[in-house]
Parts: structure tokens; C-alpha cells; sequence
């Protein structure tokens, strides 16, 4: 026997079924929500993982090919690596639970949500979200939930709960919120210039819908809910830190994290340690986890630090943000280049445009969403904060960056029938210290710009961070924070947009939820910086985009036809297009609507291939005039090949005014010509007259 919940959410039943499969996992939950069906499990390894001073918490979101009726493709015929989207979604589900689990928990937890069957008017993200929570909540494993997720699009000025796949695809606003029973614990948004009043109203909205879920989670939890199992803390004893408090007092560590300079600031730390290490040497349970204490310590420090006395590490006022200078064409021959730097955050970013044929093909779960066109890549080498570590390729942090930079662009990005182009920009991180991914979307705006994208309007983006106390008023918002006060602080919230409205969010925090006035006033701050950004810094380096796109870009001319006539141009088998490539050497594009993309290096040999695109996809009538190639010759005339494939005849008797006997005294083979069309023979066939062409052309 197996219990089952059901729920009205959104206008869709929301079913939730307790103890009918995966009973030996720590929790599970089979979801349904309309026909989408996903299972969501919580597991705890039984022991803490030694050596680790983090809690190893890993979020993994499933997506099977036969949730819609599709066999994976490749050679495999079975599910590969994540899609970038399942990493996105997994990131969503774990920063709003993360910090509801114990600060000392150590052992590993593991959540799985598998994607089994998907109702287009029901996304899988969201029973994902709540699976995962309820999964959590029901069993043995420490964690201070429950928390609930929903999602709220805005379409003609309303807004949508939880919006269908086809909903959001014309949505002006992707809005993700994650709540506790009182406060808002995550946001993740994409929007189209959404005015930030507008952006409260909505995350508020599905903060009162998370409210309704929280309610059906503790039914389930009063029902179904095991107790929570003890575990060994993984604390720093308290004796420790008075120990340490002797050898280094608070004013001594204060002067050692209080520096603008990472490098300095990293080495007054080591010192400290090396300083504690000596004194400890008699102490091995301490030395075990004095790495630890000596973070936290600086941890209480800078809080403190901010908190009471206003003052952050690098000196600045609460408000101000760090050195600003932005720069383009640093890198010859790419197609466009900006550098953004930010304090000790420096952000490098590449522009390359291609043709539409080169777009993305995402083969996933959304059947709205088959291929992209702009692309963005973010890297972040070990160099980049003075490390040393190879390259495995991006993780999830960089694949998160990456989307939320393209996020941020997608709304000011112009239409494909405006630039008929797939771009890429990638993100090179030189130097980091906090806040790349928006200093990425400063440089790729202006990369973008040079590279002659006709952007809308340029995007900026900054983080805000946060200090709280013991209350929920005793609180201080920090306007662009580095490195060490993301660490040591309460919040990560990252704002990106234009003059006129928001276009990305993404907010993780590290206690259990923010109040409305720290959301709003966070809001407030970064609208202010963004400001700033965009007015002294990003437009006084290139005010708009340029003209034209650059030497190196490859340059398309793009022309409509009709679409019956795309299979004359493409000819059988491909024969004809493939000779207009080879005789030119463009590239051509024809979409199922009949827009013709024709890219290449060198205008003439693209004005060439247009012409002849045009040529094949026109009606032929009399009086047009062609110049064509003589390629047979026969004793009533010659065939005139105008385009590729395409060939008309000149009877002997309209190649001259003047009577002639042989054709070949006339026209020799590969001759170029000028025939005007006469209309069609009793064959069908083009005929053409020499003779009759006009002086004029």
C-alpha cells in the first residue's frame, strides 16, 4: 500500500504518491503533474566523508529520451552527459536547499530526479523542484525545510503561474522563486527588459503560491515523515577558537583581512595560520581542523568588520564600487573583442558571427526549443585566482555562468530577418575576485557592439551582496562585492539589465531566506550601479554599434524567394546549389520559408551567387535579358546556360542580324553572351534571341 496527495496548482493537478517505488532510498517521490511524471529520491551515505570541510550534497536532474517519445540519437542510442539544460535545472533545485541542510553535516547526500514521461502543459522542472523538497522532508536526513518552488511567465501584462512550455516560448518573463515557510531563498529570472516594480510584483506572487505548496509538504510530512537521524557534527570546537583568539587577537586578524589586494590579503592569512601551526604543534585534533577555524574566524571578522563598523575589507563605502575600465579590439583579426575589468575581476570576451546554418541543435526535452542561434561560453582557468590545476573542460559553475550572461543578452539581441547570422561570444576569465559572470555580460555587450551586432541597447550587470545579524532588521546590503564578502557573506544577488529594464537574475544565498525589504532595496542598489555602469564606463568606451561587421566577419546577403521555388535552387540531388557554391565559393542557406542566406568573404562572388538564386527562383518571361555560357552547339542553334542548371536555346537564325551558315562560325564553346528571353518554344523550352537584345544592354 502506498499513500497519495493531490493539490490544484496553476489550474493542473498536482499528484504526489508516497512509498510506491524506490522504498529503500532515505526518502522518495513519485510526482505527477497533468501527464509529466518524475521521480524524485533523496539518499545520505551512512558515514560523514572524511577529510572534507564542505557539505558533499549532489543534485542530478534526468532527462529521458522516451519521457517524449524519442530514441536518443548518435551511435549510442542511449542517454549521453547532462544537456546543458539538466545542469541548469539541477543548479535551480540545489541552491534554495543547500542551505536548509546542517552547516557540520559532512555526509554525502545525493538527490535524483528522474524525468519519465513530459506533458507539454506541464513542466518537469517544477514537480523536479518539489519532488526533491518533499523527497528531502519525508526522510531521515537533517533539513530545515520544507521549501517550494514555482515558476511565473507575463504575457500581455499578466502574469502566468507556472506557464506551459508553449506559454513560455512567447513570455516576456521566466521567473523561478524558491521560498521557505516566511522568506524568499532563491531567484532566477530571464526577462525582456522588465521594470524592476514589476519584477517585485511577480517574485511576490509566487512567493504566496510557495506558501500554498509549503502547506500540502507538511500534510505529506505529518503522514509520511521518518525521524531525522543524529550525526556526527563536524563543528570547530569552541575551546579552539579561544585558543586562537590568544595567539591572534581580533584587531590582529582585522589588519590582516583588511586589503584591496587579494594576493596580500592571502598571505597575511597564511602567516596567521603558520603563526597558529607553531603554537598548536603539541595539538593534532586541533591541527585536523585549524584550516577550518581559521576561515571561520576571518568569516566572524569581516562580518563583524561590515556589520558594526561599516568598514569592508578593501576600504570601500558600502555603496561604491570597485575601479572600473573597459576597452575594445584588444584581440586582431577576431570578428569583434572587448575586455571589462572590475577591481581584480577581468573579464575578456570574443565575438564570432557565422552563418544561420551554424545555430546549435539541442536535441532535449522541449519540443519549443530545437536550435539557438547566440551562443555563450564562459571559462574560468586556474590562473585566473593564481592557482595551478589543469583544464577538464567547463563545469557546472562555468555552464551556469555561461547561461546566465546569454540570459541576460537573448532580449537586446536583434532578429534573425535583421542579421542573419548565428554568434558566439566566449568569455575569457584573466583575473577574478568576485562577480565574473557580470562582468562577462559588460564585456560581451561591448564585444558584441564592435563586432557590429546591431544590439537593441547595451546590458550591464552587477552583484549585490549581504551581512546580516541576529534579527531580521539587523542587516547591510553591500553594492558590487569581491571575492572574500561572497564567501563570507549572506547573499549573492546578480542583477543584469538596460536603462530600461531588467533582464537576468540569479540569487543564491547562504541563510535561511531574505525579507521583502532586503529584496527590494538589493534591487534598488544594483539598478543604481547598472546605471553607472552603462553611462560612465561601457557607452563612453563605444556608444553603439558599429555599422558594418568587421573585416574578418563573414558578410551575408540575405534575399526571399518563393518557397515553391527552393527546390529549382537546390536542384536534384542538390546539384544545383551545390554548382552556384563551387563556382563562387559561398555559402548558401535556404530556410523552409524561402529566406536565402548567402555568406562569404568577397562581395563579388556573393553578388554573383545572388544573381543567380535570382535568375532560378524567377518566372521566366520575354524581354528579361540574361549572360550566359555557350555549352552545346548544334546545327539549328546553341544552348545558353544563364544558371546553373539552367539552359535556354538560340536558334542559328537569332544569333545574327546578318544570315549565317554554321553556328560555329559565330560561337564557340564556353563563349559568354547576352540573350534576351523570347518566351517558350512549342517543347517547353527557354528560347533565346542574340540578336534582338537591346543596344542599351
Amino acid at each position: 500500500m502506498y499513500k497519495s496527495y493531490s493539490m490544484e496548482l496553476a489550474g493542473r493537478t498536482l499528484t504526489v504518491d508516497i512509498g510506491r517505488v524506490a522504498k529503500q532510498a532515505n526518502g522518495a517521490a513519485l510526482m505527477h503533474y497533468g501527464d509529466t511524471t518524475v521521480l524524485s529520491t533523496a539518499t545520505a551515505s551512512k558515514e560523514p566523508r572524511e577529510g572534507i570541510d564542505f557539505f558533499p550534497l549532489s543534485v542530478e536532474y534526468e532527462e529521458k529520451m522516451y519521457a517524449v517519445g524519442k530514441i536518443p540519437g548518435g551511435f549510442n542510442k542511449r542517454e549521453g552527459k547532462a544537456s546543458e539544460h539538466a545542469i541548469l535545472t539541477s543548479r535551480v533545485i540545489d541552491r534554495p536547499m543547500r542551505p536548509l541542510f546542517p552547516k557540520d553535516y559532512r555526509n554525502d547526500v545525493t538527490l535524483v530526479n528522474m524525468v519519465m514521461s513530459v506533458d507539454p502543459e506541464c513542466n518537469p522542472e517544477i514537480p523536479a523542484m518539489l519532488g526533491s523538497a518533499i523527497a528531502t522532508c519525508i526522510s531521515d536526513i537533517p533539513f530545515d525545510g520544507p521549501c517550494a518552488t514555482t515558476q511565473v511567465g507575463l504575457i500581455n501584462g499578466e502574469y502566468i503561474i507556472n506557464p506551459t512550455m508553449a506559454q513560455k516560448d512567447v513570455s516576456d518573463l521566466q521567473l523561478t522563486v524558491a521560498s521557505t515557510r516566511e522568506k524568499v531563498i532563491m531567484i532566477e529570472a530571464g526577462a525582456k527588459e522588465v521594470p524592476e516594480d514589476k519584477m517585485i510584483e511577480a517574485i511576490y506572487k509566487a512567493h504566496e503560491v510557495n506558501q500554498e505548496i509549503i502547506k500540502f509538504i507538511d500534510k505529506i510530512v505529518e503522514e509520511c515523515g521518518k525521524p531525522k537521524h543524529s550525526y556526527e557534527s563536524c563543528a570547530v570546537p569552541e575551546e579552539l577558537f579561544a585558543a586562537i583568539k590568544e595567539v591572534v587577537p581580533p584587531a590582529e586578524m582585522e589588519v590582516a583581512v583588511f586589503s584591496d589586494d587579494k594576493q596580500t590579503r592571502e598571505e597575511n592569512i597564511r602567516q596567521v595560520t603558520e603563526k597558529l601551526k607553531e603554537a598548536f604543534a603539541d595539538k593534532e585534533e586541533w591541527l585536523a581542523v585549524l584550516g577550518e577555524a581559521v576561515y571561520q574566524y576571518q568569516k566572524k571578522t569581516v562580518r563583524k568588520m561590515i556589520l558594526k563598523d561599516h568598514k569592508r575589507p578593501d576600504g570601500r563605502a558600502i555603496t561604491q564600487i570597485r575601479p572600473l575600465a573597459a576597452e575594445t579590439d584588444i584581440i586582431p583579426r577576431v570578428h569583434g573583442s572587448a575586455m571589462f575589468t572590475r577591481g581584480q575581476t577581468q573579464i575578456c570576451t570574443i565575438t564570432t558571427l557565422a552563418p544561420l546554418a551554424e545555430a546549435q541543435k539541442l536535441d532535449g526535452l522541449d519540443e519549443f526549443e530545437t536550435s539557438k542561434r547566440y551562443m555563450h561560453h564562459y571559462n574560468f582557468p586556474s590562473y585566473s585566482v593564481g592557482e595551478t590545476k589543469p583544464s577538464r573542460g567547463p563545469g557546472r559553475r562555468e555552464i551556469g555562468h555561461g547561461a546566465l550572461a546569454e540570459r541576460a543578452l537573448v532580449p537586446v539581441l536583434p532578429s534573425e530577418e535583421e542579421f542573419p547570422y548565428a554568434i558566439r561570444t566566449v568569455s575569457e576569465t584573466f583575473e577574478s575576485n568576485g562577480s565574473t559572470s557580470q562582468a562577462s555580460i559588460c564585456a560581451s555587450t561591448m564585444s558584441l557592439m564592435a563586432a557590429g551586432v546591431p544590439i537593441k541597447k547595451p546590458v550591464a550587470g552587477i552583484s549585490c551582496g549581504l551581512v546580516t545579524g541576529d534579527t531580521d532588521d539587523d542587516y547591510i546590503v553591500l553594492t558590487d562585492i569581491q571575492g572574500l564578502e561572497d564567501f563570507f557573506g549572506d547573499m549573492d544577488f546578480k542583477v543584469a539589465g538596460t536603462h530600461d529594464g531588467i533582464t537576468a537574475i540569479q540569487m543564491d544565498i547562504k541563510i535561511h531566506g531574505l525579507t521583502r525589504p532586503i529584496v527590494e532595496e538589493a534591487i534598488r542598489r544594483t539598478k543604481e550601479a547598472r546605471e553607472y555602469i552603462l553611462t560612465e564606463v561601457m557607452e563612453k568606451c563605444i556608444a553603439a554599434p558599429r555599422t558594418s561587421v568587421g573585416e574578418y566577419a563573414p558578410k551575408i546577403i540575405q534575399i526571399q524567394i518563393d518557397p515553391q521555388k527552393i527546390g529549382d535552387v537546390v536542384g536534384q540531388r542538390g546539384k544545383t546549389i551545390n554548382t552556384i557554391i563551387e563556382r563562387t565559393g559561398v555559402k548558401i542557406d535556404i530556410t523552409d520559408e524561402g529566406a536565402v542566406s548567402i555568406c562569404g568573404v568577397d562581395q563579388k562572388s556573393m553578388d554573383e551567387a545572388a544573381e543567380m538564386v535570382k535568375i532560378i527562383a524567377t518566372d521566366f518571361e520575354a524581354g528579361q535579358i540574361f549572360t550566359g555560357k555557350v555549352v552545346s552547339i548544334k546545327e539549328f542553334g546553341a544552348f545558353v546556360e544563364f544558371a546553373p542548371g539552367k539552359e535556354g536555346m538560340v536558334h542559328i537564325s537569332k544569333i545574327c542580324k546578318e544570315r549565317i551558315n554554321r553556328v560555329e562560325d559565330v560561337l564557340t564553346l564556353g563563349d559568354k553572351v547576352k540573350v534576351v528571353c523570347l518566351g517558350k518554344d512549342k517543347m517547353g523550352r527557354i528560347s533565346f534571341s542574340m540578336k534582338d537584345v537591346p543596344e542599351e544592354a
